[in-house]
């Protein structure tokens, strides 16, 4: 009771704050993906340059993402710009992997056939490599998207945007009123926010996915 009573009192605030969060997320998923695709398309026909970048997306991932953002305040500062270089930095790694496996799937007798007709390089790659591979990459990025919506609520140590300011303020008054609220309230939007971003990918894939490649 006491929950939804903090909640109804702050109806704006935490809508703003909610839509900071979202906008981040989404974001920094959307340039992370599009650089992840871009280095994917470059290292995966090349077998060692692939099994390297491989590697270093799965080692990177385990950088904590504090020391990260405390290493970007050097040279960024506090705010948006550190947060969005951290967030799309994890963003990148989860779909850098998906995208050269799901490359390296595509069945050579496939891609023969494409040149046997006339398709150029290019045109093989954006019409029958990335469709085929879409599957594999459209998972890397549900994994990514649920990364960082978590990941963004510790923007708030420097001052970035989005719900990770209610969490540490609740935490950091725990005892005084409304302080649990304030914990729980962020806490759940942000699992809120996860939960309608998988349901929106899970319906672009839907959209986009052949019959046969699902």
């Amino acid at each position: 009771m006491q929950l939804w009573s903090y909640i109804r009192g702050r109806g704006e605030v935490l809508a703003f704050l909610t839509y900071q969060h979202a906008s981040l997320a989404f974001q920094t998923v959307l340039v992370g993906t599009i650089i992840a695709v871009l280095i994917a398309v470059a290292v995966y026909r090349l077998p060692l340059l692939s099994a390297l970048t491989l590697t270093s997306s799965r080692v990177a991932l385990t950088i904590p993402s504090l020391a990260l953002l405390a290493l970007l305040l050097v040279p960024f500062g506090l705010g948006v710009v550190p947060s969005f270089l951290m967030l799309a930095f994890f963003a990148t790694l989860p779909v850098i992997g998906n995208a050269i496996v799901g490359l390296r799937s595509v069945p050579e007798s496939v891609i023969e056939s494409a040149r046997g007709i006339g398709f150029s390089r290019w045109r093989i790659l954006l019409t029958v490599e990335l469709p085929m591979a879409w599957p594999v990459i459209l998972t890397g990025i549900r994994v990514s998207t649920q990364m960082v919506v978590g990941v963004a609520a510790i923007v708030a140590y420097v001052l970035g945007p989005g719900l990770g300011s209610l969490i540490f303020n609740g935490l950091s008054r725990l005892g005084g009123a409304n302080a649990l609220e304030m914990a729980l309230t962020g806490t759940i939007l942000i699992i809120a926010i996860a939960l309608v971003f998988d349901a929106l990918l899970v319906l672009l894939g839907r959209l986009t996915i052949a019959k046969g490649l699902a």
